[in-house]
């Protein structure tokens, strides 16, 4: 496989130092990924990649699938798979937020028990509120109950997802930065170290674009 080719046993240091499951990783960076896959958009070579199991082909997977082909079972059978935060991210980010689906299963995941699949519905949150520039306000507004219920959340790779998509909506425009900033202060009064946590971090970042937008961040 040439994936092998350019494994780098010395970078799993690295890799492991930022959180990223190595166990069956080979150490490949994401540049040569992305070069590796060129202009390669193959639905059945990214089934192939993801069912060898190693994490940079699951990286490669994402990078090469047709979100076109991709189907609700696909992103079933994919999502459970996940172990590692940056294979979750690389995933719903770049292949799944673009796939008609990426809402309900946003929604869906966010409820789920499982660290990385509640990661994935809100990485999709986060991912789609950066791709998606048509969709109405409303579209992100349905995210916000999910963010609040879930803000009690301590396991690392879910708490900073949460934040992550709550503080990428509101910086979609000043609408749902208002709301985002009030999604953030009713957390802020949860009672939980996770919530003061994602709250203290989105109000600090959104309330910062709204000086710079001119527009009162007090009620």
């Amino acid at each position: 496989m040439q994936l092998k080719s350019l494994a780098d046993a010395a970078a799993l240091t690295g890799m492991a130092r930022f959180g990223i499951n190595t166990q069956h990783a080979l150490g490949v960076s994401m540049p040569a990924l992305r070069k590796l896959a060129g202009k390669t958009h193959d639905h059945a070579l990214a089934e192939q990649l993801w069912q060898t199991g190693i994490h940079e082909s699951r990286i490669l997977a994402a990078i090469v699938d047709v979100p076109a082909q991709v189907t609700p079972e696909q992103m079933e059978r994919w999502v459970v798979d996940f172990d590692s935060w940056d294979v979750c991210d690389q995933v719903t980010t770049d292949l799944f937020d673009l796939t008609p689906f990426a809402h309900q299963k946003a929604l869906e995941w966010a409820e789920r028990g499982e660290e990385y699949v509640k990661r994935a519905g809100f990485a999709l949150m986060a991912g789609l509120a950066v791709h998606n520039k048509t969709a109405p306000d409303v579209y992100f507004m349905e995210f916000f109950p999910a963010i609040e219920r879930q803000a009690t959340d301590g396991r690392n790779f879910v708490k900073k997802a949460v934040n992550w998509a709550l503080r990428n909506i509101g910086k979609r425009n000043p609408t749902l930065r208002q709301a985002a900033i009030q999604t953030a202060r009713n957390i802020q009064a949860i009672s939980s170290p996770a919530a003061r946590w994602i709250a203290a971090d989105a109000l600090r970042e959104l309330s910062k674009k709204e000086e710079k937008s001119g527009v009162s961040i007090h009620a």
